[in-house]
């Protein structure tokens, strides 16, 4: 006999839909909703929400913070906790493969971004890197958290694997739902009216899956949220946990003006490609609240828990990479060896605070807070596993750490303030360089102290070695490579063990011998 009655989960939707969300906040599901919402290209100063701190650990706001606009990662960082040293690797296929697999760059070997039509490992890159990217069967959170009953959604930048690979569709790793996901790295346009694309001169990069929204005028950052939404209503109606993935296009170039919010930024005095990179900051910044919103609306924000981050440092086309102009006062941008390239906003919070949900009393997340200990995108996956009481096959290495203790604002001294980023490649921004972070000691090193150009060669600054105490100077005006030899030669010893350790790849010379770093 046909069931008449609906179910709770259909009932959700209903009083969400009537606004009576609230009256049904007791019915916890089996697990916790996920929500990773993941920017591209978005440094940890592109935003009005200060993460860098003074001298007494207060948040210290900086002209950056006072040029965007981001009222709702606002709202998201005073009900939860934002991280002001929080790595990600500086290009973004290896940041989104580490989400995926718990492991360092150096590990997976992704170490560069993936061009989807032909391996870029670049003039004397390691010719064993990983350019096909993430595999079907491969170990991913998305594929544990399917078998842990989630259902799995993508939705936006997948950049996992070149085109005609398994990687290529996110739909072979794990996920249940792929939305508008493919090789590509950036999309053909942010217009509807463009057809995101299709049918331009950029049509090999157009973005999949979004045909409806063609020839309207959806901005993609709004079509991808009102897709987000849909796909967690039907989830929620299944009375399914979900793990969202929304991973969005935005902030990469092209640096297209979202008409919605271009005349905040008429008269700011910067060039237009400024402006619309801010317009595009604060699209991804309402798609940010209406997903809370939503949350809210059909009665699962209690039992959602958020995790904000970028993918790599700021690409924001205010000034030269190796300036602090776009990333003031961190040095450096998108794919650079500086904290500037590899510092990201990461904000922990559920999606509305309830002290008496049992699963926000599992994972308490201090309110308000700003947590000052190191951590990094490979700790992720342990943390989720970890909330929802898995954890990976032993025979897959997990680099990352659980944040818990983190996210409650507290210290843990169990973790080592460490990070590896290591990038074999060129031509880049930066070419052939490892960094190693060791408590507030930093070494970057240079497989080769000149790299040519076609204007040719980049010098880098200190030949092979850099040093820097990022406690005495966290903005890296001062080499300290040949006044310390011996912290020098301790700080090189560690990334060497850290290479060794994840079974790293390395530039090669022209006889094809590794370049592997070497002591001072």
């Amino acid at each position: 006999m046909k069931n008449l009655f609906p179910t709770l989960a259909t009932l959700v939707v209903l009083f969400g839909q009537l606004g009576f969300g609230s009256a049904l906040q007791g019915a916890e599901p089996p697990q916790p909703n996920i929500m990773v919402f993941l920017v591209d290209d978005m440094g940890m100063m592109d935003t009005s929400v200060p993460f860098l701190t003074d001298e007494a650990g207060e948040p210290k706001r900086y002209p950056l913070n006072d040029y965007y606009r981001t009222p709702s990662m606002e709202r998201l960082a005073k009900q939860g906790i934002r991280f002001n040293q929080f790595y990600a690797m500086s290009v973004c296929s290896p940041t989104r493969i580490s989400i995926m697999t718990g492991q360092n760059a150096a590990r997976h070997r992704a170490t560069n971004w993936i061009n989807p039509w032909q391996n870029n490992a670049g003039p004397q890159g390691p010719p064993d890197w990983n350019w096909e990217g993430l595999k079907t069967g491969e170990v991913t959170l998305p594929g544990i958290l399917r078998k842990q009953g989630y259902h799995t959604i993508h939705v936006g930048k997948g950049h996992f694997g070149p085109e005609e690979t398994d990687g290529a569709d996110p739909a072979n790793l794990g996920f249940d739902v792929n939305i508008a996901g493919r090789s590509i790295g950036a999309p053909g346009s942010y217009y509807g009216e463009q057809n995101y694309g299709a049918g331009t001169k950029r049509a090999k990069s157009a973005v999949p899956h979004l045909e409806k929204y063609h020839g309207t005028k959806t901005f993609l950052s709004e079509a991808l949220t009102i897709e987000a939404k849909a796909a967690v209503s039907e989830t929620v109606k299944t009375e399914k946990p979900f793990y969202l993935y929304f991973a969005h296009y935005a902030v990469h170039a092209p640096f297209e003006s979202d008409p919605r919010f271009a005349d905040h930024y008429k008269d700011s005095g910067k060039p237009a490609p400024a402006q619309a990179f801010a317009t595009l900051v604060e699209g991804m910044d309402k798609s940010l609240g209406d997903m809370l919103d939503y949350f809210e609306e059909i009665g699962v924000a209690e039992n959602t828990l958020i995790f904000f981050l970028g993918d790599n440092g700021s690409d924001a086309p205010l000034g030269d990479q190796h300036e602090v102009a776009c990333a003031a006062p961190l040095r450096g941008k998108k794919g650079a060896h500086y904290e500037g390239g590899m510092r990201v906003p990461f904000i922990a919070a559920w999606a509305k605070a309830d002290p008496e949900n049992a699963w926000q009393k599992k994972l308490p997340i201090a309110a308000g807070a700003i947590q000052g200990q190191v951590a990094n995108v490979t700790d992720l996956f342990p943390t989720l596993l970890g909330l929802v009481g898995e954890k990976a096959p032993d025979s897959h290495a997990v680099d990352g750490s659980r944040l818990d203790a983190l996210l409650t604002g507290k210290s843990d001294s169990s973790r080592p303030e460490q990070f590896l980023m290591h990038y074999p490649h060129a031509p880049h921004r930066s070419n052939y360089f490892t960094v190693w972070r060791d408590g507030d000691w930093k070494v970057i090193y240079h497989a080769l102290p000149k790299v040519p150009t076609t204007g040719g060669f980049i010098q880098f600054e200190g030949g092979h070695y850099q040093l820097f105490n990022l406690a005495d100077d966290p903005f890296e005006q001062t080499n300290l490579a040949d006044s310390l030899p011996s912290e020098l030669k301790r700080m090189m010893a560690g990334m060497i063990a850290s290479l060794e350790k994840t079974h790293a790849v390395y530039p090669v010379d022209e006889s094809g011998k590794p370049l592997q770093p070497v002591l001072p």
